[in-house]
């Protein structure tokens, strides 16, 4: 699930699936000229919410597997990868993030996710949302109005400025661009991005105020989750009364002259009325929880077929329900109305792959692109009956929710450490130790607090196994070289730990219990957390099916798809282009010379530099042991580690920027692979890596 504090309005399960509803003749206002290559005249990018491809329950089909629609599209028309993976934190902000914008959250500024926290001068700290405007500063929840304490971008690259928008070459290249409910293109509040994109004296700011008077949400259903980006002097915005500045103040290169549409409210006066793919009118955006297939692809169907030629869009998960009541929890694999859930979610795709077709859009001159943020990790007990599959033999769980755990009470039972620090809870909990001054990461108190932390055990509810909780932990030295730090140092933990996915840490009770209403957990290191899959349909895409051996991560998806539409960045990517999918003659030719080097440099390349790659998880392993060595007296082993790491960082940081210049001019720039030095930066970049596997 997205989110959890905003507002969803009710749906129904199950959806019988009707004929495509009637279209209205589109409105001549919504043409459009979009300049791509290679025959691509649209871009259908789609990302679910903790969607599996591989099964959790050996005997119940998979998600995919129970949405046979969508698998057979990918699987007989293009290439599904399936073993795609996350940044860090696994988590759905900055995975999408990630996709977006091919860079990890070091250079984005959203590396901690789907909240974080942010230093105070005196060294109190204060809660922010990673789902923020484009152009915002931090979204902090804690204060109303939002004057928030940090005023830098939310959005930030590791230079301290505003990170170059995804939307951007799309509209240069006169092509209209919609956001449907993903991150951070498009508002996600009301509080601070209404000011952000419409101004602080404007009427969709007195509308938020009524609402605050009257106790109602309808900002959030008028101007949140939906926009439209237009290219220059589109008629869709110039003829639109309601088309607002699309301002990005430090976007490389300028962007000036250029209007956006924010919010439903506005693009369905343009556009004319929305439907779900059932027929059903979408009144207003239902919250980012309500987000599920019929509804998303209602709206990405709307602005495809009517002048919005490239889309963004997010669907929330299935296995969980989004009715907007309290009494709504997740599914187990098999359940009725999981089942249920991804049969509504499969005919929403057939219904829209039927649209789109009766519209032209097909995969002869689209872009699809599919994928899930991340995996996630299933808490519960045994299913019944024994061999249950969901679909003939419906299964039931007597036990199920995440392993809930009070960290503090933990520590200070344990251990008798009561240092203060405030935490983002979750799997892979973050922790900031507070003080005036802020405590370094080699104080006393810091290091005590990190050894403690590392040793808390529980016994755990599903096992009856005395455990420890954590599996790693990194401290800021090993966040670094794992992306995690940001350009704004009031946003760095103290320290990170990465508990066994069974485990949700908090500062609340219980101090160690079942909590039913959660049982999928993500942001963690585990296998089926950070392994996912990628879907790509459409031109220059080889029809492979499943392609299984091919290690890709989220920050490649954007140059891929780039690629494919003959555009670049003004930026260079952390990804690199999946050649290994892309039919040879639609590669660039500067790919095609020493193929089998730029396989080979773009393998080496993602185990360096990825965040869930070799180089990073072995560091993580070494950062643990040194992080819970030592003692009062004598840290040595520990100041010893830190140096070691930093100097792996930046070897790592060198080699990897020489490698993703060599990519980035062979894809983008037409330059040929200098075979020699690629060989060198190979044997280099294998080097730094066997030495930190070495060491872990």
């Amino acid at each position: 699930m997205r989110r959890y504090w905003l507002f969803v309005v009710p749906l129904l399960l199950a959806m019988v699936p009707p004929p495509v509803a009637a279209e209205e003749s589109p409105p001549e206002t919504s043409k459009t000229s979009c300049n791509l290559s290679n025959g691509v005249q649209h871009v259908v990018n789609v990302v679910f919410d903790n969607t599996h491809f591989a099964r959790d329950n050996p005997n119940v089909p998979s998600d995919l597997e129970q949405m046979p629609h969508l698998l057979n599209f990918i699987q007989g028309q293009g290439a599904l990868l399936t073993n795609e993976h996350t940044p860090l934190i696994a988590h759905t902000a900055t995975d999408i993030l990630t996709a977006l914008t091919g860079v990890y959250g070091d250079r984005m500024g959203v590396p901690i996710s789907n909240s974080f926290r942010y230093y105070n001068p005196d060294g109190t700290t204060n809660p922010g949302v990673s789902f923020a405007y484009w152009t915002a500063p931090i979204f902090d929840p804690s204060r109303t109005p939002n004057p928030t304490l940090d005023t830098t971008f939310n959005m930030l690259t590791a230079r301290g400025k505003n990170a170059p928008a995804p939307w951007a070459p799309f509209t240069r290249a006169g092509c209209n661009v919609g956001g449907v409910a993903t991150a951070n293109i498009e508002l996600e509040n009301t509080a601070i991005d209404i000011p952000t994109v419409f101004g602080p004296n404007s009427p969709e700011a007195a509308e938020v105020a009524a609402d605050k008077l009257n106790k109602t949400d309808n900002a959030t259903a008028d101007f949140v989750g939906i926009a439209i980006h237009c290219a220059k002097g589109a008629a869709l915005c110039t003829n639109s009364g309601n088309a607002r500045p699309d301002l990005l103040p430090d976007e490389p290169g300028g962007y000036n002259g250029y209007q956006g549409l924010f919010g439903h409210k506005y693009v369905a006066t343009a556009l004319g009325d929305i439907h779900a793919i059932d027929g059903t009118k979408i009144d207003g955006f239902p919250g980012f929880d309500g987000m599920i297939a019929n509804r998303t692809l209602g709206y990405v169907a709307k602005m495809q077929e009517n002048g919005v030629p490239v889309t963004y869009a997010y669907i929330s998960d299935a296995h969980a329900a989004h009715t907007g009541k309290k009494t709504d929890g997740p599914f187990g694999p098999g359940e009725a109305a999981y089942v249920a859930q991804l049969q509504a979610y499969d005919q929403a795709f057939a219904g829209f792959f039927a649209s789109l077709a009766q519209h032209g859009i097909n995969r002869e001159n689209t872009i699809f692109s599919f994928t899930s943020d991340e995996g996630d990790h299933l808490i519960a007990g045994p299913p019944s009956p024994t061999g249950c599959d969901g679909v003939n033999v419906p299964c039931t769980y007597s036990q199920i929710g995440e392993v809930a755990a009070n960290l503090p009470t933990l520590i200070t039972s344990e251990t008798g450490n009561t240092t203060p620090f405030k935490m983002h809870s979750d799997s892979a909990p973050n922790i900031y130790v507070t003080g005036n001054p802020i405590p370094s990461q080699t104080s006393l108190v810091t290091r005590d607090l990190e050894r403690a932390a590392g040793n808390i055990t529980a016994v755990n509810p599903y096992s009856g196994v005395n455990e420890k909780i954590d599996n790693t932990i990194a401290d800021q030295a090993e966040m670094r070289l794992l992306h995690m730090l940001t350009a704004d140092p009031r946003r760095d933990p103290t320290f990170t730990m990465f508990a066994k996915p069974d485990y949700f840490l908090s500062p609340f009770p219980p101090t160690v219990g079942i909590n039913p209403a959660f049982n999928w957990n993500h942001g963690d290191i585990a296998p089926e957390i950070n392994t996912t899959w990628l879907g790509l349909v459409g031109p220059g895409i080889d029809g492979q099916g499943i392609v299984d051996d091919v290690w890709t991560d989220h920050a490649d998806i954007r140059p891929t798809i780039l690629t494919l539409a003959g555009l670049k960045d003004d930026y260079q990517s952390q990804g690199r282009v999946i050649s290994e999918v892309i039919s040879s003659e639609d590669l660039p030719s500067s790919l095609r010379a020493h193929y089998e080097t730029v396989l080979e440099l773009g393998t080496v390349y993602k185990q360096l530099n990825a965040p869930v790659g070799q180089l990073s998880l072995d560091s993580l392993q070494f950062a643990t042991g040194a992080i819970a060595s030592g003692n009062a007296a004598n840290d040595t082993q520990y100041t010893t580690a830190v140096a070691r790491i930093t100097g792996w960082t930046t070897r790592r940081d060198s080699l990897a920027a020489s490698i993703a210049s060599a990519l980035d001019g062979a894809e983008f720039h037409h330059r040929a692979i200098n075979q020699h030095r690629a060989e060198r930066l190979i044997d280099q970049a294998n080097a730094l890596i066997a030495e930190v596997h070495q060491a872990a």
